[in-house]
């Protein structure tokens, strides 16, 4: 992008300068030109920031929307752009937003994390970590799985960080947002099609075809929203253990159902049933993140996909999860541990042929916990 370009979007975003530069903010909702949210801590509040009126909170977005090659207007009201430093912005103007321009800004975030952090953060347990650790050293295909802002791209750049060194690492995403660690990375973007400039467009299945090609050890998808999902899976039945990818879904077993419906979205002629066998033979670990009611983000379950049963449904093997075992009154922050659930997966000897430093007594659960994991038989009790 040209300094042209970033001067004058940093001059027509200037009544929310102090929102971009503030490294604790890590999102701005914008619903016109007077009324703007902010995220911080996971939690939402009102700003005092104002533009100054609706056609200068206008110019800004065609500003952005020009930078990137793109037009926002009546015949396209609809943007998704990145900004000079990386954020993503996604904007809808009138009249479909019907409370002025409404736009949200996910800031880029500059510190790369890795598991001490989000051991610190009280995402992970030590045990939970380590034993990331040693699935992401073996390769073991994983979907990272949550809701919007739950911190799944979070997840997947940690996890992406642990492959072993020797390993070739290809990523494919809309808007380029990962930020992995790693020897040997390349990164593949989208782009968007303009008929009018003679622009044609490449999806990331388009990308993911190529990626195949290219000698891969390892491929991540940043955001599986399509079709696309019947190539990962391919990728993950055919060679390239320990590749990765996003999906919005709620629990792990919403995941497996997720991924199925992406991959019979288009003109696929691939049976229900064949598809469902692909996904539970394909994956092995879903990793679940969620964004709790007191703005905490948490790895809520790791789990284990282990097909499916004679009814064709799909059979899901917690192999951690986090339990809330109270709320501080002071703070309003959730109390609780992840704990291990007593399943071991079936990977397991794997860590042992690999003298990994981790025993299966990682797995017995905690005595105060098993009221929580089996609260059926509580009841019976």
């Amino acid at each position: 992008m040209s300094s042209v370009f970033q001067d004058a979007i940093k001059t027509l975003l200037a009544p929310i300068e102090n929102l971009l530069d503030d490294p604790t903010v890590s999102e701005i909702m914008i619903n016109g030109p007077h009324e703007i949210f902010i995220e911080q801590k996971g939690l939402v509040f009102l700003a005092p920031n104002k533009f100054p009126d609706e056609e200068a909170l206008m110019a800004s977005m065609r500003a952005i929307a020009q930078s990137v090659g793109r037009v926002v207007d009546a015949d396209n009201p609809r943007l998704d752009a990145r900004l000079p430093d990386g954020s993503r912005i996604a904007v809808v103007i009138p009249p479909m937003a019907k409370n002025g321009t409404t736009v949200a800004i996910r800031k880029f975030s500059e510190e790369k994390l890795g598991l001490k952090d989000m051991i610190d953060f009280g995402s992970l347990s030590p045990d939970g970590a380590r034993f990331l650790d040693c699935c992401m050293y073996l390769g073991k295909n994983t979907l990272v799985s949550g809701g919007t802002g739950s911190g799944k791209t979070t997840m997947l750049n940690v996890l992406g960080s642990r492959m072993p060194k020797t390993q070739r690492l290809l990523i494919i995403e809309d808007a380029a947002e990962l930020q992995i660690k790693a020897d040997h990375v390349v990164q593949f973007e989208t782009r968007k099609g303009n008929p009018e400039r003679g622009i044609t467009e490449v999806s990331i299945r388009d990308l993911v075809e190529s990626a195949l090609r290219l000698r891969p050890d390892r491929i991540i998808v940043g955001e599986v929203r399509g079709q696309e999902a019947l190539d990962l899976l391919n990728a993950m039945g055919t060679g390239h253990e320990g590749s990765m990818g996003t999906v919005h879904a709620n629990t792990p077993l919403d995941a497996c159902t997720r991924l199925e419906t992406l991959c019979l979205m288009g003109e696929t002629k691939i049976p229900p049933d064949a598809i469902r066998k692909m996904v539970g033979s394909a994956l092995q670990m879903i990793v679940q993140c969620n964004r709790y009611h007191d703005g905490g983000r948490r790895t809520s379950h790791i789990s284990e996909v282990l097909g499916v049963d004679e009814h064709g449904r799909y059979i899901v093997r917690d192999i951690f999860r986090w339990i809330q075992t109270g709320k501080d009154p002071e703070t309003g922050k959730y109390i609780g541990e992840m704990v291990p659930c007593g399943y071991v997966p079936t990977w397991f000897p794997e860590f042992v042929s690999n003298k990994l430093p981790f025993p299966k007594s990682k797995f017995r659960p905690p005595e105060w916990a098993l009221e929580y994991l089996n609260p059926t038989k509580k009841k019976a009790a």
